[in-house]
This record gives C-alpha cells, sequence and structure tokens, in this order.
C-alpha cells in the first residue's frame, strides 16, 4: 500500500488547490437565494419532462411543441438570477458543458422532424457578475451550407452540433476553446465536428478560423475553418482530445464497400489521423501512431510477435534440458 506523505510540498499544493477550487464552487453556488433555488427546482422539473417528449414522442408535432416549450422556459429559468451556477442535472438528453475556465456554458440539443431532417438547437450563457443573464440563442445554419469547413461563423449561422466535449487552450494570451461535437445529420449517416470557439474584442462568440493547418502535410492543402467526418449511421467513430497524448484523435475512415462517393458507407480502418496545438494552431499529423512491423519471419501473416521461449520445437519435438531449467526455476520462485 502507498501512502503519500504530507510533508512532500507538492502534495500540500495540490490539497490546498483542492480546498480554494471546493470552497470557490460552494461559495458560488449559494449566491442563489433559497427562494430563486425553489423557482429554479421547479422550472428543473418541467424542463425534464418537456426534454423527455422532445426524444420518446411519435409524433413530429408533438416533439416540436415540446422543443417550443422547453425553449422558453429554459430561458426563463436562465433569467433568474445566478442560474449560470444552476448545474439542471436532471434534464436528460441535453448537452449541457461548462468551459474548463468556468467563462460560460453552452446548451445544445438535437430535434428530430423525422428519420431524414434533424437541426440542432442551443444557447451560450455566459458568467456575468452581477448574476444577470447574458444569453446568445445559436441558429442552425447547416442546410443553407455547401461548405461549411471555409468560413468564420456567428451566432446566426451556427453550424449545428451537439457538443459532448470542450477544451482551453492559449495563445499569446488568448483564449481558445475547441467544441466537439455530433450532428445525427440523416437515417444512413452521422458527422462529427470539431471546430474552435473564440469571442472577440466585442466579447461575442466567433465560430471557427483558420485553425486547422496541413503544412506538415507531404501533400499540402488550405487550412481548415473546422473539420469534420461523415460515417455509417450505426458506426462507432472516434474524434476527441485525448488528454494524456495532448492531442485531437480522429479515426482514418475507407468506404466499407469500396465507394468512397458514399459517405454512409465510411467506417473506421483501424488508423488514426491526429491534430497537435502549436503556436495558436491544430497542425495535421497523417499518421498518428507509426507502427513498423517486423514481417521478415516465417509466418508471412503475423511476421516476430512476442511470445515466451517455446518448450517445443518447430516440429513439436520436446527439449528436455528446457523442461528442467524451466522446473528448476518455478521451484526456485516457490521456496
Amino acid at each position: 500500500m502507498q501512502i503519500i506523505s504530507v510533508k512532500n510540498p507538492f502534495y500540500i499544493l495540490t490539497l490546498a488547490a483542492f480546498a480554494f477550487t471546493l470552497f470557490t464552487q460552494v461559495a458560488t453556488a449559494q449566491k442563489i437565494t433559497p427562494a430563486d433555488m425553489k423557482i429554479l427546482k421547479a422550472k428543473e422539473d418541467t424542463l425534464k419532462a418537456y426534454a423527455r417528449y422532445m426524444v420518446t414522442d411519435s409524433l413530429t408535432t408533438t416533439r416540436m411543441i415540446a422543443d417550443s416549450f422547453f425553449t422558453r422556459i429554459l430561458v426563463r429559468a436562465l433569467k433568474v438570477k445566478n442560474s449560470f451556477n444552476y448545474p439542471f442535472e436532471s434534464v436528460m438528453g441535453i448537452s449541457k458543458l461548462y468551459a474548463p475556465d468556468s467563462s460560460f456554458r453552452i446548451f445544445t440539443w438535437n430535434m428530430a422532424y423525422d428519420d431524414y431532417y434533424t437541426r440542432q438547437k442551443g444557447a451560450i450563457q455566459m458568467a456575468t457578475s452581477d448574476g444577470t443573464l447574458k444569453l446568445f440563442p445559436l441558429i442552425d445554419n447547416s442546410e443553407f451550407t455547401s461548405n461549411a469547413e471555409d468560413s468564420v461563423r456567428g451566432t446566426n449561422n451556427w453550424i449545428g452540433a451537439v457538443y459532448y466535449n470542450i477544451i482551453q487552450k492559449e495563445h499569446n494570451g488568448k483564449k481558445y476553446y475547441t467544441l466537439f461535437g455530433i450532428d445525427n445529420n440523416s437515417v444512413m449517416s452521422s458527422k462529427k465536428w470539431v471546430e474552435v470557439l473564440t469571442f472577440n474584442e466585442r466579447n461575442l462568440p466567433v465560430f471557427g478560423g483558420p485553425f486547422f493547418t496541413y503544412e506538415q502535410d507531404s501533400v499540402k492543402q488550405k487550412a481548415k475553418y473546422r473539420i469534420s467526418v461523415e460515417y455509417k449511421k450505426d458506426a462507432r467513430v472516434l474524434m476527441n482530445h485525448i488528454p494524456d497524448l495532448d492531442v485531437i484523435l480522429v479515426d482514418h475512415l475507407i468506404s466499407e464497400t469500396d465507394q468512397p462517393e458514399l459517405k454512409w458507407t465510411y467506417v473506421p480502418d483501424g488508423d488514426n489521423e491526429a491534430y497537435k496545438w502549436e503556436n495558436g494552431k491544430w497542425v495535421h499529423v497523417d499518421k498518428a501512431f507509426d507502427f513498423k512491423i517486423d514481417m521478415s519471419g516465417t509466418d508471412p501473416y503475423l511476421g516476430k510477435p512476442p511470445i515466451g521461449d517455446p518448450l517445443l520445437d518447430a516440429k513439436g519435438n520436446r527439449n528436455e534440458k528446457k523442461l528442467d531449467d524451466k522446473s528448476n526455476k518455478n521451484k526456485a520462485k516457490e521456496n
């Protein structure tokens, strides 16, 4: 059993930082008055019901009505003072992500009109010093966009996605928030998106920019303002930040039917691309893991995989001396 010594200065500093963070969170949560807390809990119960209807009701009209009521009630709830600190934990099916520095949070959800047509809804709530509401509604403009990877966007022409992760980077004193989202897209395929969110001099949200570069690739191409992958509906595709490696890792896709023009046939092929943060850009790495396999062995398929010391030779004959040596080593371990 490993015991961490309290004399370790790093441990003491870590413990102090944790205690300060916990105290700050508790103090922040206490800013909501009991009366306002009661209002927020009541609205949360209502939002929870409408969020469920948006997903489970079989009628399109009912889902649309539920979405309309949900949006209006959410805005009313967010107008309650210090609502930024209220998590709405029981409202399921709605993504609620706080920025790592708690400067804002972003709500996103999916609205399915039928099997073929979906849109994403969302809003950014900013943290304010006086607890009042500062909200930016997000209007999905995806269906009117021919090339979403080549433009900066605002809140009125947002490329819709339900966000599942957000990370923060800095460069030259400016903060960059990278968003990871999914779009149900169609009955045949899904999409995943990665883009960078910044705030301009007026503190307005700005989506995208030439942040994804390919300058280190053998085949050069223009920087992309956001990146996406489209793939077969039931496929599992990785597109996320990997903290241990500090890179964005993306599954490489191929058409399982050898029809590259049909995106709904795309599935992972076992390889990965990556993007690493350098000088305020996500720099593309064509091959994330450069594994080299020794194929010079007797088996043309397995090559020379790592195996133990065999007790039988290639013809299946026993090596008595090797057996005795193994037995003696095992006895020595037992003793």
